[in-house]
């Protein structure tokens, strides 16, 4: 049985594609909310890899720029630092969350407000050379929001 392009779309945008053809799936995803003229916020999610992939870019129309971040202790002090890209290995899961691995949106277009939706494209690289794409509706929120 030959499926048609069009009809795989429609299934893979609503959701309905079985699972074993998705290789990224994005669950718990919310971005600090900002003070007006506020310039930079963080996202965070946790990002689930059937197989394995890395996460090699980000954007959104909300920022001019969006980076892979990492917190971490280096000689007693808290520093954030661009990763590039972000290895995930089949069947696991990694936790953007603050003081760890964390999207940093900078350049922001606007107000990041409760309740609103952020939308961000994660862009990830499978060894093999295959891109896939992940769209990823955040909510706004000035703490995160109970799971």
């Amino acid at each position: 049985m030959k499926i048609k392009r069009w009809w795989v779309a429609a299934l893979v945008c609503f959701g309905l594609w079985p699972s074993a053809y998705a290789q990224v799936t994005v669950d718990r995803a919310w971005a600090r909310t900002t003070v007006p003229n506020q310039m930079s916020s963080g996202a965070f999610m946790r990002i689930t890899a059937q197989k394995n992939v890395r996460l090699t870019g980000v954007r959104s129309p909300v920022a001019s720029v969006v980076e892979v971040h990492e917190m971490k202790m280096e000689n007693g002090i808290m520093r954030m630092r661009s990763v590039g890209e972000l290895p995930i290995k089949a069947g696991q899961s990694i936790e953007l969350k603050s003081g760890g691995y964390h999207l940093m949106m900078m350049g922001l277009k606007q107000q990041l407000k409760a309740g609103e939706t952020v939308p961000l494209t994660l862009e990830f690289k499978a060894p093999d050379g295959s891109l896939s794409k992940v769209e990823v509706k955040a909510v706004a929120a000035f703490t995160q929001p109970a799971p």
